[in-house]
């Protein structure tokens, strides 16, 4: 039986930076590339899954960002109680894709086996390399970990039928993509793999790194997973928002629906 789903992208927050903070080794022709902030919903057959969780306004005063909605009013808008869900896939464990954890109660949160171990390792005595993480997020997560509410996967696994998960690495050791059946193929929420086009189309890494080599062999999976590049959705480019139908909410896009 086939499952296609819907997803959306959800916008919550947004900063403005240059071209020159986007790309390992800076960008010769700087000008404004900004970043906008999203979370994602998977939605049928049955089933609602949210793809990473955001952060909140504590959050985006720390770190000088824009808190365009609150992740939960988001939610809310397209009809999710976020109180309710039951699974929640993280990609990675920074700032911005793991906080908020009081708002899902009662989910299971997805996560990699090499990500845990990786922001409750030896690396985070690194200030470089613990920056985009929050200590009060991954305790929290190993908080649920006592709790029997994570669940850990060691590679790619199927979380449902047409959603499945793989650990591609790069940005961080245990950065997971999300691959998902729709009607006009197979999506792949590359998260943060390629924060922009640019990043994936011209092979250029995002400066925050855990490794080179694997960011870009990352690139490689993704193109095998995805029915065609234009099946691959970026992280954090504002592009999604005006490449993609918008849903009956501003800065909320169908991108299982073909781009406009």
């Amino acid at each position: 039986m086939s499952h296609n789903y819907e997803i959306y992208a959800v916008r919550y927050a947004h900063l403005e930076r240059t071209a020159a903070f986007n790309f390992l080794g800076g960008d010769v022709h700087d000008g404004p590339m900004p970043l906008d902030y999203f979370v994602w919903v998977i939605r049928g057959a049955g089933r609602t899954l949210v793809v990473d969780t955001g952060f909140a306004a504590e959050q985006a005063a720390k770190r000088n960002r824009v808190l365009v909605r609150p992740v939960e009013e988001g939610l809310q808008s397209i009809g999710i109680d976020h109180t309710q869900l039951t699974d929640v896939i993280i990609s990675h464990m920074h700032y911005d894709h793991a906080g908020n954890h009081h708002l899902f109660p009662n989910a299971r949160m997805h996560l990699q086996d090499a990500e845990m171990r990786y922001c409750t390792g030896r690396c985070m005595t690194h200030a470089q390399l613990r920056a985009p993480f929050e200590a009060a997020d991954v305790a929290r997560m190993v908080h649920r970990v006592f709790e029997d509410r994570v669940v850990f996967h060691d590679g790619d696994a199927e979380l449902a039928p047409g959603i499945t998960l793989h650990r591609v690495g790069g940005h961080t050791p245990g950065l997971q993509v999300v691959r998902v059946s729709t009607a006009r193929g197979p999506v792949v929420l590359a998260s943060d793999a390629a924060h922009f086009y640019a990043n994936f189309e011209q092979g250029r890494p995002f400066p925050i790194l855990d490794s080179v080599s694997d960011y870009l062999e990352a690139h490689r999976k993704i193109r095998s997973l995805a029915a065609s590049e234009a099946h691959v959705i970026p992280g954090h480019d504002p592009a999604v928002l005006t490449r993609y139908p918008r849903a009956s909410v501003e800065d909320i896009v169908r991108v299982d629906l073909p781009p406009v």
